[in-house]
């Protein structure tokens, strides 16, 4: 009798796993490759936090998420398990060879989707394609402060939580090299920023969304700080996102 106990564990771990396994998917990756100079870049302390918290996103929405940080998890045959994969928080070389960057291609061009959080835009610095597929290369930030955010699509699902303006504390990233095709959902009030190398203008994109060759690409800016991926209205505002890359925005509701 004293096995029967065992025996229900094993059952209810076995039921888990091939729940998990009927699961859709997502590709988590991390990677802080070296710079252009061949050194080694900053890496934010975040990432941990990231993981974290899309991991319980994924467990509270029915979505699996699987963690890497090797440039090797980009074969095409491996990114095909994935409804999406999400940039947190990768930084300069994120991938290292020219197969790595063909099976990131054909998977966006296959119909997959790809979320890229803060720092995904400084990955990959001398590759346009990125560039154009994440939404721009980045070039700066002024301090760590607060500002106004306003919301510019309040349909979208990683946006209509929020009201018409958005209070945060951040890095306020500019970027450069932007296609004009991306659909803006946020913008920085550049008259709440300290800075005096800010642009002319009165607004600047934060976040944003755009098809690309047959794939779905999402990205926001916002991110720095740690603590904000225990924030429930940034925590919505990535589960959005993620899910529109997926291509199940409704699991947002």
């Amino acid at each position: 009798m004293r096995l029967l106990p065992a025996f229900f564990l094993a059952v209810l771990a076995t039921s888990a796993s091939a729940l998990a396994a009927d699961l859709p998917r997502i590709l988590l990756y991390t990677r802080n490759g070296l710079t252009l100079e061949g050194k080694k870049g900053y890496v934010h302390d975040n990432i941990p936090n990231s993981i974290a918290a899309i991991r319980e996103l994924g467990a509270t929405h029915g979505f699996a998420v699987d963690v890497s940080e090797d440039p090797q998890s980009f074969t095409l045959a491996n990114l095909r398990k994935y409804r999406a994969i999400v940039l947190s928080n990768t930084n300069n070389q994120m991938i290292e060879t020219e197969e790595q960057k063909a099976a990131l291609q054909a998977y966006l061009r296959g119909g997959g989707g790809l979320a890229g959080i803060h720092s995904a835009c400084g990955s990959m610095r001398s590759w346009p394609w990125f560039w154009a597929m994440i939404g721009g290369s980045f070039v700066r930030h002024p301090k760590l402060q607060e500002f106004t955010v306003h919301v510019v699509d309040r349909q979208h699902p990683s946006t209509r939580h929020l009201g018409a303006t958005w209070k945060v504390i951040d890095e306020f990233y500019f970027l450069r090299d932007m296609p004009q095709d991306l659909s803006v959902l946020l913008q920085g009030d550049l008259t709440t920023l300290d800075d005096p190398k800010k642009p002319a203008g009165t607004r600047h994109p934060l976040a944003w969304y755009h098809t690309f060759e047959g794939g779905r690409c999402w990205y926001t800016s916002l991110g720095h700080r740690k603590e904000v991926y225990n924030d429930p209205a940034f925590r919505q505002h990535l589960l959005g996102g993620i899910l529109w890359a997926m291509g199940a925005p409704d699991r947002a509701k």
